[in-house]
């Protein structure tokens, strides 16, 4: 059975969706089967992986509004058993449907249960906020990772973000955990990158994974070419950092994968 992991923060320019393609990328590469889900009206997961926004593109508004079929709107992407469900702008406009939709908070788990089993890991990268659509996709997830960038503002909003989980695992999600906090922008030379990171540990504890992910400028790049970083540069620290991550993740959930190499040429 697949699991389905919410990659999610309200804060935005925290690395949200950097973490969600760059850890779905060296998932697959290990031989997992991963379907990414594109919930921010962005759409920069979408653009991440190397799909162009046509107009013709199904994407998971397609879905939602019952228009497309899953056939359709899974796109198969540049790196091997890697695959996405696209989003564009017309997202934006499904909160506003979903309000008037029965158990509407439920749509996005209806749609993922149909598919859950066909992948070993559904990776959704939520919007910036705590609307309707972050609310779905918290319902329908097995758990949540939360990207904290190492900066002064970092626990800002962060209680907002873990009562929401609270009353969702109380009222719709019994089953939501939190499956980790990563740490990203992370700059060694500075203190208060330091008091930050302690700070953080001190409020998750164990959930902080031991990776952290650092500033690097090709891992800045990367998406501007529509590439994960572990296709532009498998030898930047960015794209060592985000392997390693991977590698934790699987190691942390029990699930067996292929090593590969950190200075593996793809």
């Amino acid at each position: 059975m697949g699991k389905i992991i919410a990659f999610a923060n309200q804060k935005g320019g925290v690395g949200k969706t950097t973490t969600c393609v760059n850890v779905a990328a060296y998932m697959a590469m290990m031989g997992k089967k991963i379907l990414i889900v594109d919930l921010d009206p962005q759409g920069n997961a979408t653009s991440g992986v190397g799909i162009k926004k046509s107009k013709g593109l199904k994407t998971i508004y397609d879905l939602i509004d019952g228009e497309s079929s899953f056939d359709e709107a899974i796109q198969p992407t540049i790196v091997e058993n890697l695959f996405i469900i696209p989003s564009t702008v017309d997202l934006a406009g499904a909160e506003v449907e979903l309000i008037q939709i029965p158990q509407r908070e439920k749509v996005v788990k209806k749609l993922l249960d149909e598919i859950k089993d066909s992948y070993d890991f559904i990776l959704i990268d939520c919007p910036p906020s705590l609307g309707l659509i972050t609310v779905n996709a918290l319902t329908a997830s097995d758990s949540v990772i939360i990207p904290m960038q190492c900066e002064f503002y970092a626990m800002e909003g962060i209680t907002q973000l873990m009562n929401t989980i609270r009353l969702i695992k109380y009222h719709l999600n019994p089953n939501i955990d939190i499956e980790g906090v990563v740490m990203t922008m992370k700059e060694k030379r500075f203190n208060l990158t330091n008091q930050v990171s302690n700070e953080i540990i001190k409020v998750f504890n164990k959930k902080v994974y031991v990776t952290t992910i650092p500033r690097n400028v090709r891992l800045a790049e990367a998406p501007s070419h529509g590439l994960p970083v572990a296709l532009y540069d498998s030898n930047s620290k960015g794209a060592e950092a985000y392997l390693s991550l991977a590698e934790e993740i699987l190691k942390r959930s029990g699930t067996p994968y292929k090593k590969i190499s950190k200075k593996r040429k793809f």
